[in-house]
């Protein structure tokens, strides 16, 4: 793989498979035009750190489908080097390919979790954020790859459901009606042997019936009034489908951006994705000016995150060179240092503590924040992620790939 260098380049261009490895960029016009269009608006020659905040912006402000378009493209390379280092380092029989498509279609996970104000680096988030990914769905997929339906059904959370049934296009009235029959469901039909569990028989007419009957005395005062009562037929074709969601989640197909959009034989995605994104030139100003603030804030967090390391004593430093740099794990440094795990995980989060009221007191005196316990949280996110941008380069800077 090579890198992409223009700005318009790195926010419009997608990477095309060829078998199981990377064969090229392919360039998406419409997004093109869009980076074109900004950049010629733009007084200044500004950085891709800059823009990929500037996009986080606009989705923040508009949930702009063209702002997710622009990331995505944004964030490819570090996707593919992501899945390309999971499947080398994991036994599995998913292809490159299918980790990264199963990273790159959680993309709203990267958006959603960033926090531009404490870091501008949304590349490192996004790599720590697909990396789990992968894992994640790997031992989700395992415990879906034995499970039949009624197994899964046993075995999903309510979350995880609620999740699969959204990505699959059900309307919010469904979906309560289909968790409220999974809800019966898990009441009336438990598992004699949990070790079968995985392959749980399908329920007969009389539970089925029970099923149904649970349902309709449960809707009165968990669904709207007017939700309609519902069969044991109804009952068992809703399970299934959520349990045919729950499988489609776990392993998503692409869509590509250049497909007619459903239910249209004219007209591409991303035409209702461009219709959609008119901004007037008021909001472009103040999206500029916040994402210029926000760089210049990032280099002042890394100038006091700096200063900060210098004055550790050397054991610290060398402990977080081994640790973030070397990428040993805490259980290999106790093992050459001598220690017990849990000393090595003391020292860290000591030396994380010293870091975090550096930062903490930075952000009272300067942003005047109020260092709560989630901003506490986010602040030191947003420090796990400085370190390891700071100890080592980026999984995507491997060799070319030919």
């Amino acid at each position: 793989m090579y890198s992409r260098q223009h700005v318009i380049e790195i926010f419009s261009t997608f990477v095309q498979f060829k078998g199981d490895a990377f064969d090229r960029w392919v360039t998406d016009k419409k997004l093109r035009r869009s980076m074109h269009n900004c950049l010629e608006q733009s007084s200044l020659q500004e950085s891709e750190t800059f823009w990929a905040i500037y996009w986080h912006r606009i989705w923040q402000m508009q949930a702009s489908p063209m702002a997710v378009a622009h990331i995505t493209a944004y964030l490819q390379e570090v996707c593919y080097w992501v899945a390309r280092k999971m499947k080398m380092n994991v036994l599995s029989q998913h292809s490159i390919a299918d980790f990264f498509q199963t990273a790159i279609a959680r993309i709203d996970k990267v958006l959603r979790g960033f926090n531009p104000q404490l870091s501008s680096n949304l590349k490192i988030y996004a790599e720590f954020t697909f990396s789990n990914l992968i894992k994640d769905l790997l031992r989700q997929q395992q415990e879906v790859d034995i499970c039949n339906d009624w197994g899964l059904l046993h075995k999903v959370s309510q979350k995880r459901l609620v999740e699969s049934l959204k990505q699959a296009g059900y309307p919010l009235q469904m979906i309560g009606r289909y968790v409220l029959a999974w809800n019966c469901f898990l009441q009336l039909y438990t598992p004699n042997d949990i070790a079968t569990a995985h392959k749980l028989i399908k329920p007969d007419k009389t539970r089925l019936q029970a099923i149904a009957q649970l349902y309709n005395t449960e809707r009165l005062s968990q669904l709207n009034s007017s939700s309609p009562a519902c069969t044991p037929e109804s009952v068992e074709s809703w399970l299934i489908a959520s349990a045919k969601a729950v499988r489609f989640y776990e392993y998503p197909t692409s869509v590509s951006l250049d497909i007619p959009a459903p239910g249209q034989e004219t007209g591409e995605l991303l035409d209702r994705l461009t219709n959609n994104f008119q901004e007037s030139v008021l909001n472009e100003i103040i999206v500029q000016e916040e994402a210029q603030n926000i760089a210049l804030r990032s280099t002042e967090i890394n100038r006091i995150l700096s200063d900060a390391l210098a004055k550790l004593d050397t054991a610290a430093q060398v402990l977080l060179q081994t640790y973030y740099k070397h990428g040993l794990t805490q259980q290999d440094i106790a093992q050459q240092l001598g220690v017990k795990q849990y000393t090595v995980s003391r020292q860290l989060t000591k030396i994380k503590k010293t870091l975090l009221m550096e930062l903490a007191q930075w952000s009272q005196k300067t942003l005047h924040i109020s260092v709560t316990s989630d901003v506490i949280d986010s602040m030191s996110n947003s420090l796990e992620e400085w370190l390891i941008a700071h100890y080592r380069p980026l999984v995507f800077s491997s060799p070319v790939e030919s």
